[in-house]
């Protein structure tokens, strides 16, 4: 009788902390670089330092196909937080046939792009920034505040962020480098902050939306805090 109670007290233990671990957010470690780096060596060797996360499901939580799976990378200096996209891709390409990488693209979003959500303040997860890259290089920064009533977006936002890409054969690479004075603040060792990656890519009505972190609303919709996961900054 009492190793049938033990056994049963061991299952319920198991089944509570399984659920616990269910509701844990993700977390991404963001490992601290001495120097910093153009972000155009999209192989420098500090990448090889950082911890990759995968990006393998849609929003909605359902597993996408390997071709249109993604990584990431990320990386912080004193200076600026560093994110490296590596995509898979097994089909067209949707971006501008003349690319401008000299200004934000205002629906870049309907285009082939990789994204990073960053909330800065744990008491304020709903004020955060969106930093999208496409296969082109071009990019587009944007300050979001999501409110119970609607969506508010700070177009005139400029975070003074820098970008670069590379296309290959199955395969395209991405990066950014923001500089922590954009963010209005500096983490420091052990801090987290909050957010979600994603990647755009193909065309209606097949176009895919995939997150990190499942955002599971009925419609394709990234702008969920509620979602978010965890970065923690290491040095």
């Amino acid at each position: 009788m009492r190793l049938q109670v033990f056994l049963a007290a061991a299952l319920c233990l198991a089944a509570v902390s399984a659920v616990a671990q269910n509701k844990m957010p993700g977390r991404l470690q963001v490992k601290h670089i001495d120097k910093d780096f153009a972000i155009a060596r999209l192989d420098d060797a500090a990448w090889k330092k950082a911890s990759e996360k995968s990006i393998t499901g849609y929003w909605s939580g359902e597993f996408a196909p390997i071709g249109r799976h993604a990584k990431a990378r990320l990386l912080w200096s004193d200076t600026a937080l560093y994110v490296r996209f590596e995509a898979n891709q097994a089909e067209p390409l949707v971006v501008s046939e003349k690319p401008d990488v000299t200004k934000k693209i205002r629906g870049l979003w309907d285009r082939d792009v990789c994204e990073i959500f960053i909330a800065p303040d744990k008491a304020t997860p709903n004020k955060y920034f969106e930093f999208e890259v496409a296969p082109t290089g071009e990019w587009i920064d944007l300050g979001i505040e999501v409110t119970p009533k609607e969506r508010l977006t700070d177009w005139n936002y400029m975070s003074k962020m820098e970008s670069a890409a590379r296309i290959e054969k199955g395969k395209v690479v991405m990066a950014i480098k923001i500089p922590f004075a954009s963010f209005g603040k500096t983490p420091k060792s052990g801090d987290v902050w909050f957010g979600n990656l994603f990647r755009c890519v193909g065309k209606d009505p097949t176009r895919g939306y995939l997150s990190w972190r499942p955002t599971k609303t009925p419609k394709p919709n990234f702008h969920v805090p509620a979602a978010f996961g965890e970065f923690q900054f290491i040095k």
